[in-house]
């Protein structure tokens, strides 16, 4: 059964051709701001990796990669769910410095995702990872990364505007409120996780969970993530308020790396302590990776956002079951 639901009265503000104009303009306006703010050069990136190899991201450990064979190699390719592990790296092989960074288009297949407004088997983000310092892992400077993402996301908006003034209807909060996981289930006693994101979103309108991983008070984490890349008490998810959608929109997964201390905790809680006896493991526990921040920033998300879009399917080709189709014909939604 689907879960898309347009919303009553839904019209577009950008009919098919200015969509794509805009969505080329948001992809080189964003990158410019994104880059500029965090110090990054753009990078060439696998769309498949060796399983082998650990570099492949387990998501929340239950997704599925796409597997090929292939026979030049007599071996198996995975395609990537993201290129957390990559990036890092990468950063030692290319010999970035403290304070510079990598960004890549990834583009994934995520053959379980269950489909929605938002949800699409195809993904395609601008995967960041910068250089930082011992120093530098704490709260503060995770904060004042989230709010250069935020501030470059708003002035893509402004710029937005006003090359489409049919766009001015859509509004973003600049000021981000930050609270952790526990803050947030102490505060919404008896609502699910996604529940408490819609609540704290619907407040604040941009907004950071910090904190997902590990478990909270009730015995559950907030969320699913890989213990191998994200420091769970370091990491977080950024979210907008999403007026078309009247719901939270996550935007951005992201956080201060894993150090050799934390890769051996959340292995050992995540019970794949097996794991550290693969290359990129072997390699972090020897202290032979810089130490990184970085994270995701989902393009096709960011294009439904500034363009006041219904569903994913308006700035993205993917597949679409026959029922999500019916439904935006119905409501006169235009799937690419």
């Amino acid at each position: 059964m689907s879960k898309t639901v347009i919303p009553e009265g839904y019209h577009p503000a950008l009919g098919l051709y200015d969509t794509q104009k805009a969505i080329g303009l948001i992809k080189h306006i964003f990158l410019e701001k994104l880059c500029g703010a965090l110090h990054l050069k753009r990078v060439t990136a696998p769309l498949f990796v060796d399983p082998k190899t650990g570099l492949n991201d387990n998501l929340s450990g239950v997704e599925r990669p796409v597997t090929f064979d292939v026979p030049a190699l007599a071996a198996d390719a995975e395609v990537v769910h993201s290129l957390a592990k990559w990036k890092r790296m990468a950063l030692a092989q290319y010999d970035f410095h403290v304070g510079n960074g990598l960004v890549t288009d990834m583009n994934a297949i995520r053959r379980d995702e269950e489909m929605d407004n938002l949800h699409s088997i195809y993904v395609d983000q601008w995967d960041w990872e910068k250089v930082i310092t011992k120093e530098e892992r704490t709260r503060g400077y995770l904060e004042q990364t989230v709010q250069k993402i935020v501030d470059a996301i708003c002035g893509t908006l402004d710029e937005l505007k006003w090359q489409f003034p049919a766009l001015e209807g859509i509004h973003l909060c600049r000021e981000v409120t930050f609270k952790t996981a526990q803050e947030l289930e102490d505060r919404y006693p008896g609502y699910t996780a996604k529940e408490r994101e819609n609540a704290f979103a619907e407040e604040y309108k941009t907004v950071f969970i910090i904190g997902i991983g590990g478990a909270l008070s009730s015995g559950r984490p907030h969320d699913g993530r890989a213990p191998d890349y994200d420091d769970w008490t370091l990491n977080g998810d950024l979210l907008f308020w999403d007026e078309t959608l009247s719901r939270a929109i996550e935007l951005s997964s992201m956080g201060i790396r894993v150090d050799a201390d934390a890769l051996r905790r959340q292995l050992a809680a995540a019970g794949c302590e097996e794991r550290a006896k693969l290359p990129f493991h072997k390699m972090l526990l020897e202290e032979k990776l810089p130490l990184t921040i970085g994270g995701g920033i989902g393009q096709s998300r960011l294009c439904m956002l500034l363009l006041g879009k219904a569903h994913v399917g308006e700035v993205q080709v993917s597949l679409w079951d026959e029922q999500t189709r019916n439904i935006c014909a119905k409501a006169g939604v235009q799937l690419l």
